[in-house]
């Protein structure tokens, strides 16, 4: 079975305490050694999922009934970034080596998708999916691979480091919009200032946290909420929403969309004197 997620309106999240606004935008368990965990979402149809095969394991991706298809891809594309050590994804027979932070972009239209670890490693395949109108090609990508953008500063302890797989000038998609940003050492924020997607819907998943926090902000720029995450762990984030977050200590996070269209910088900056 895969879980379902729904994201409450605007005009609510004032109102909901601590467990509901926890309940409602974060996944808290998407990684378990030898298993396969998927969360539905109502954000533009978003599947969010973790894969960490066990020793010589094979898991291959199944069709869930919910989704009333022959196969998980019949309608979606995928995209996979692995967080963990080499492994490999095997793609309608083509076997795709998954070195640390490598992404693989499949196609609608893959009926088999397996994943496994490497011996001796222990791979953590994380997938975000959305629905697809076209059959395109499964592309893999290295890190030496992605184009990359410095972004912010020492001084707003916002430098970072934006590895772009999927998207407008990467590997084509239909929508899906995925990549990660890590922070250099000494910066905790993820964006300055925050911003919302009218236009797209967002995952943020957060990872290499070790034993640190990170303190989420998500709502409307007027009456914001936070959300305490630990290590991979996801935020939902919907159109309406700001989204920006602060650690402890510096991390990485892998930023996942899909909506109206496909341009990274389709986003609406919000004033930082109208945030209350």
């Amino acid at each position: 079975m895969i879980r379902t997620l729904s994201t409450p309106r605007a005009c609510d999240v004032p109102v909901l305490d601590v467990e509901q606004i926890r309940r409602h935008f974060l996944i808290e368990d998407l990684f378990e050694a030898g298993a396969i965990r998927m969360v539905y979402t109502d954000l533009d149809r978003l599947i969010v999922g973790g894969i960490m095969p066990e020793g010589n394991q094979s898991i291959e991706l199944p069709a869930y009934p919910e989704l009333a298809a022959e196969y998980f891809t019949e309608r979606r594309e995928v995209g996979v970034i692995n967080i963990g050590e080499t492994g490999s994804i095997d793609v309608g027979g083509c076997t795709f080596e998954m070195k640390p932070l490598d992404c693989l972009y499949i196609p609608m239209g893959e009926p088999s998708l397996t994943f496994r670890s490497c011996p001796g490693a222990r791979a953590a395949f994380y997938l975000l999916s959305a629905p697809a109108h076209r059959k395109l090609t499964t592309r893999h990508a290295t890190l030496a691979d992605a184009p990359v953008r410095e972004i912010g500063a020492a001084e707003s302890a916002s430098r970072r480091r934006l590895v772009q797989y999927i998207h407008e000038d990467g590997i084509p998609s239909c929508q899906l919009v995925m990549g990660f940003t890590e922070l250099a050492p000494g910066s905790v924020w993820n964006t300055m200032p925050p911003h919302t997607h009218l236009r797209r819907s967002e995952v943020y998943f957060y990872f290499d946290l070790s034993d640190h926090i990170l303190m989420h902000f998500l709502g409307e720029p007027g009456a914001t909420r936070h959300v305490v995450v630990r290590d991979r762990q996801a935020v939902l984030s919907p159109p309406w929403s700001i989204h920006m977050g602060a650690g402890t200590a510096a991390y990485r996070f892998i930023w996942g969309m899909a909506g109206e269209n496909r341009s990274f910088n389709d986003m609406d900056a919000v004033d930082l004197r109208t945030l209350l």
